[in-house]
């Protein structure tokens, strides 16, 4: 996995803060209607909060109303030309469009400009403690972790090298496995009643297993997001994620997105989001190239706390700088029963049991 992803994304929202700029200096020299005064193009606010809303008006022309929209929604119409304050609450994090529609008798225009809901307070911090550790195969490249009746699943990555286990906890031995086709990348796995689902990186394609035989049940075209990268399963609906700040909902049965949510804390979207667990309600997520953990309100894409697993183990396993960049700490897995959290890393030689702590 690499950096492209989370560069596409973020060029994706230059595109759109450059085209909304764009549209309003065109009406500034054909319309007597100007522009927006506030918010500003790309203004931060946090969830919760009230914005002022503020245009300037060409006096040309009589203003009969202005509707004001979040989005495709009306907030509030007026019958003058006054400022206003639109609330936040409700709304998703991440971008919307606002819009001014402004009106003298039948004729109109549009003026637009957005801004960026964030999470409205900081992220708790939490630290951590090893309860116990597991043996581990150093050959794999973990994409995808997740504990089920006493053993590990695990999905692991690199061409030639992807496989979908079950794994003994206590030995670390590899009971039953299927190996990709070299075309592959393997990528995140989760488990989904009696089927277990595989994705790939840059392929587009998914795999669906028979949990308990391993047999393949189909293969199939996945091409939801950017790439393949992490998955888990709430339950109810699948959570996906391609390496940015999104997090998709699948339909169980379909393989369909259904939903989304794009995850923020207080500062700005956090992107790398990458191997996912769904624990006691909360997302808890992977962040590539760090040593973070967040945990991720799933209904509104807020990250709500932050492990910070610095020290768990030792970069300087690995004997090169390439090995101690790529082998990094990837895999959350969730005994449901007992309650135990299991954290793992790309070729890392242990799988840990950790608890943790609010700071």
């Amino acid at each position: 996995m690499l950096f492209g992803q989370k560069i596409n994304k973020i060029k994706t929202l230059f595109f759109i803060a450059v085209a909304i700029s764009f549209a309003s200096s065109c009406k500034e020299e054909t319309s007597t209607y100007r522009s927006f005064i506030s918010p500003l193009i790309g203004l931060n606010v946090k969830s919760g909060n009230e914005f002022d809303v503020k245009v300037l008006f060409g006096k040309e022309k009589q203003v009969d109303s202005v509707v004001y929209l979040i989005d495709t929604l009306k907030a509030i119409s007026k019958s003058d030309t006054a400022a206003v304050k639109l609330k936040t609450e409700g709304l998703k994090l991440g971008n919307h469009i606002i819009t001014a529609k402004i009106y003298n008798g039948s004729e109109f225009e549009d003026l637009t400009t957005n801004i960026n809901i964030l999470s409205a307070k900081a992220p708790d911090l939490y630290t951590y403690k090893v309860i116990a550790k597991f043996p581990h195969d150093t050959s794999a490249y973990v994409e995808g972790l997740e504990y089920h009746n006493g053993f590990f699943y695990e999905g692991t990555g690199e061409k030639s090298n992807s496989y979908l286990k079950k794994v003994d906890v206590k030995s670390g031995k590899t009971l039953q496995q299927v190996k990709l086709d070299t075309a592959y990348f393997g990528e995140g796995i989760t488990v989904i009643n009696n089927k277990i689902l595989q994705i790939t990186w840059n392929e587009k394609t998914a795999f669906e297993y028979d949990k308990n035989s391993f047999k393949l049940i189909k293969q199939f075209p996945f091409s939801v997001g950017q790439a393949g990268w992490g998955l888990a399963f709430d339950g109810e609906k699948i959570l996906n994620s391609d390496g940015t700040n999104t997090i998709y909902f699948l339909d169980k049965n379909t393989y369909k997105q259904i939903g989304s949510i794009d995850v923020y804390d207080d500062k700005g979207p956090r992107d790398s989001i990458n191997e996912l667990e769904y624990i006691d309600g909360k997302i808890y997520a992977n962040v590539y190239l760090t040593n973070d953990i967040v945990i991720i309100n799933p209904k509104t894409g807020a990250i709500e706390g932050k492990i910070d697993l610095t020290g768990l183990f030792s970069p300087s396993y690995f004997k090169t700088d390439g090995e101690r960049m790529n082998n990094v700490l990837n895999g959350i897995a969730y005994d449901k029963v007992t309650k135990r959290l299991f954290v793992a890393g790309k070729k890392w030689p242990y799988i840990f049991e950790i608890q943790i702590t609010k700071k």
